[in-house]
């Protein structure tokens, strides 16, 4: 795929989606002629780092639920995504199991109860460590991109965090906002 192909925008990823819907990267990706998947690699309680406590607002080493998954398109992997909520929010849901969720994650929470008003978004630059070089097929030398996305709801309080890593050379992200 070529550098200037594929422009990334958030606001899908952020809105729950209507029964029967696909999921957001499955949408995105048919409606530019490829076939988006994903691999979950693991679902379940983790101790939360402090990066991922500072996020979600826990103490470190407090249970959060992680969902880390490998975002293909056609096949190939383009992005390393590990999504964490609080354990009050999703212990015992799909979010902590390894299955796909119809709809997605957004779709879940918001089922749950837990609909995002507010995103606060962190984009950093720098070289991928090894298994991000393996896993997403880099060269030696390929820099990327990480994501730091944190999803707050009504009352300010933080219901979902995301940690992305995507090859620079393969995205540009796109920032829509409306002021007034």
């Amino acid at each position: 795929m070529s550098d200037s192909k594929w422009v990334s925008a958030s606001m899908p990823y952020l809105t729950p989606r209507e029964r029967g819907q696909a999921d957001a990267w499955g949408a995105e990706a048919a409606a530019r002629g490829g076939k988006g998947g994903q691999r979950i690699v693991h679902a379940g309680e983790v101790p939360a780092s402090g990066e991922v406590a500072d996020l979600l607002g826990v103490a470190v080493g407090e249970a959060v639920v992680v969902r880390r998954r490998v975002i293909e398109l056609d096949g190939q992997p383009i992005e390393l995504t590990d999504t964490y909520y609080p354990t009050a929010i999703a212990r015992g849901t799909r979010l902590a199991e390894r299955g796909k969720i119809p709809g997605g994650a957004v779709t879940l929470l918001a089922e749950l109860g837990h609909r995002g008003v507010r995103v606060r978004e962190d984009v950093t630059a720098r070289m991928p460590d090894p298994d991000e070089r393996e896993t997403l097929r880099l060269d030696t030398g390929e820099p990327v991109l990480r994501l730091n996305r944190v999803t707050f709801d009504g009352a300010g309080q933080p219901i979902q965090t995301d940690l992305i890593v995507m090859p620079a050379h393969r995205q540009r992200l796109r920032y829509e906002i409306q002021v007034g």
